[in-house]
């Protein structure tokens, strides 16, 4: 498998790089190796996604600190199966269609057709009616979810405002009876052309929107738009093993399209709790136990919590504070439905308090004949300390 580039380097910008900078160094690479303008060029093409995917990363903070911190690893949570996909991943089609508008008369790409071959239909395909079946938009929605749900799965109902196509007109946005009429502004195609000779520019009819048809008699409900507001109960179920940034894609759940236009997707953006026992990454869990000094120095066992219950870990005799034990697939179940993560224990002393009478008796009898050598890190330490004084002895340094 060939190495991925570096996000930065796709982009030309340093690490520190704002979001400001970051969207500017976006907007030429994408003008400059936008489809439209390279027809039939493949590595143009690829070279397009490539860059949109490091701005996808980059232009999100959550992405973005993942990435800075794990690599391209850390993002295999974010983007499905198979990495990223522009038509499935990319989520700034808005900033998309702002930074090419100035090139392409503001329709967002010539006509709509980077959006139909990426983002599976989401723009208008050159020849089909402007008036004609429009889909809906795809929606965001974030959610917080305990590190319970994450570990196994659960189902969560959310109600979400969304517009959704207007049933009297069916998303004509006319009175049932009646129907739209052609833009004499535009004829009907949408679009009109200003200039003239050689350099000519066209753009969205300013009279429809570059619907090519206009609405005379309304309906009422929707007034004309073809959607109207509702509240909408989705059943989410959330899969085991997802993690912050993990992302839920609901296909129909989105915006309701317009005369006869299918709906969007919904894609769910999971944020999980930090939790007081677990610390997670990827798969693998981590957690940090206080174990009594007696048990580390004499040897013994402890109670391992684990997502499965509770797990009996031996601890050998002169067990070192900070020692850490791996027990494998006692992590996070892989959110592909296959695997377990490992769990990673790191025991630290715990040192006792409210001592009475007899336990310190017990402890000074104890002090009382531990030397050296029941000590030979504090040993190890005090002859490390002990040659650098004497260097610096030699140095005449006092």
């Amino acid at each position: 498998m060939a190495t991925k580039q570096d996000y930065y380097e796709l982009l030309g910008v340093a690490r520190s790089a704002s979001p400001d900078e970051i969207k500017k160094a976006y907007r030429k690479l994408a003008m400059k190796y936008h489809p439209d303008r390279n027809a039939g060029d493949d590595v143009a093409e690829e070279k397009f996604k490539a860059v949109s995917e490091a701005y996808e990363v980059l232009s999100d903070a959550g992405k973005r600190q993942q990435y800075d911190q794990f690599g391209h690893d850390g993002l295999k949570s974010s983007f499905g199966p198979g990495g990223f996909d522009f038509g499935r991943d990319f989520t700034h089609g808005a900033d998309l269609q702002d930074i090419l508008g100035s090139i392409f008369g503001g329709g967002g790409g010539g006509g709509g057709s980077i959006f139909d071959d990426f983002f599976g239909g989401g723009g208008r395909r050159r020849g089909s009616r402007p008036d004609g079946p429009q889909p809906g938009a795809d929606l965001r929605f974030d959610i917080e979810i305990d590190f319970e749900e994450a570990a196994y799965g659960s189902e969560r109902e959310i109600t979400l405002p969304i517009s959704v196509q207007c049933e009297p007109c069916s998303g004509s946005g006319v009175t049932p009876g009646s129907k739209r009429e052609t833009c004499r502004q535009c004829a009907g195609q949408g679009s009109v052309i200003s200039g003239g000779g050689f350099f000519q520019v066209r753009q969205t009819c300013p009279v429809c929107g570059g619907q090519g048809t206009m609405v005379t008699d309304p309906c009422v409900k929707c007034e004309g738009t073809g959607r109207v507001k509702a509240r909408k109960r989705i059943t989410l179920k959330i899969p085991p093993g997802v993690e912050t940034g993990s992302r839920l894609r609901l296909t129909g759940k989105g915006e309701g399209g317009v005369r006869g236009g299918t709906a969007g997707d919904l894609y769910v953006v999971i944020r999980v709790k930090p939790h007081d026992v677990f610390r997670r990454r990827e798969d693998d869990l981590f957690c940090e136990i206080p174990v009594p000094f007696e048990v580390l120095a004499l040897g013994g066992s402890i109670d391992v919590p684990t997502i499965d219950g509770f797990a009996k870990l031996k601890i050998a005799a002169g067990t070192p504070t900070g020692k850490v034990f791996r027990l494998r697939k006692k992590g996070m179940p892989s959110v592909e439905g296959y695997g377990r993560g490992d769990l990673h224990v790191q025991v630290v002393t715990e040192i006792p308090v409210k001592l009475n009478s007899k336990q310190k008796k017990a402890l000074e009898d104890f002090k009382g004949t531990a030397g050296e050598k029941n000590y030979p890190s504090a040993k190890r330490f005090r002859e490390q300390a002990d040659a650098f004084l004497e260097r610096k002895k030699a140095m005449g340094k006092g």
